[in-house]
């Protein structure tokens, strides 16, 4: 499995794209750990990966419930560098290892939503006589601004996902392959990581 620099972008789009549909927009479940895993697992040509860590985290996202001012972890991006660091190496290692990235980039990205809430807050607060007034420029302002800010957060967060993820595969893989590799019979060398 190899990545691209178009790759990768495609990844850092399709983060951002389940980032944003946890709260702002389209809202279409795009978000879900298993669709946005199998996105990324698609885009990767590892289909199985993507499928295998969805799967996964979507066991642990069923015990959340995103209703009101409840915080949640953003299960879609650290969904999307969980493919990418559990593509290429044997499940029985990546897998496991990919999920506790995942938890571990999905309760960043909770917190990135607390302080995107408590940004917007602020800003409703500074432009309140624009609202009791009724003046729908600061309506429309209010709005852009914050879909802004989730695009912003939700791409910051899928960057450093795939940025950490890239990081650790080029010790996780080739590890976990020797590994697999010594318990092998017949096998002279270890599983090199091509990213």
């Amino acid at each position: 499995m190899t990545a691209t620099w178009l790759t990768l972008g495609m990844l850092l789009i399709w983060g951002t794209v389940v980032g944003v549909d946890l709260v702002s927009f389209p809202q279409a479940l795009l978000s879900r750990p298993l669709v946005a895993s199998a996105g990324a697992g698609f885009l990767l040509g590892d289909p199985v990966s993507g499928f295998s860590v969805g799967v996964v985290l979507e066991l642990f996202a069923l015990d959340v419930l995103p209703v009101g001012a409840a915080r949640y972890p953003d299960y879609g991006p650290a969904a999307v560098g969980a493919v990418v660091l559990a593509g290429g190496g044997p499940w029985m290692v990546t897998l496991g290892l990919a999920t506790l990235y995942a938890l571990l980039v999905a309760g960043l990205g909770g917190w990135s939503l607390q302080v995107l809430r408590r940004a917007n807050g602020r800003a409703l607060q500074r432009s309140a006589a624009g609202l009791a007034a009724g003046q729908s420029d600061t309506v429309s302002a209010l709005l852009a601004r914050g879909i802004a800010g989730d695009v912003l957060r939700s791409f910051t967060l899928t960057g450093i996902a795939l940025a950490l993820a890239l990081q650790a595969r080029q010790i996780v893989v080739p590890v976990a392959g020797a590994a697999a590799c010594r318990r092998a019979s017949g096998c002279r060398t270890p599983n090199r990581s091509r990213w």
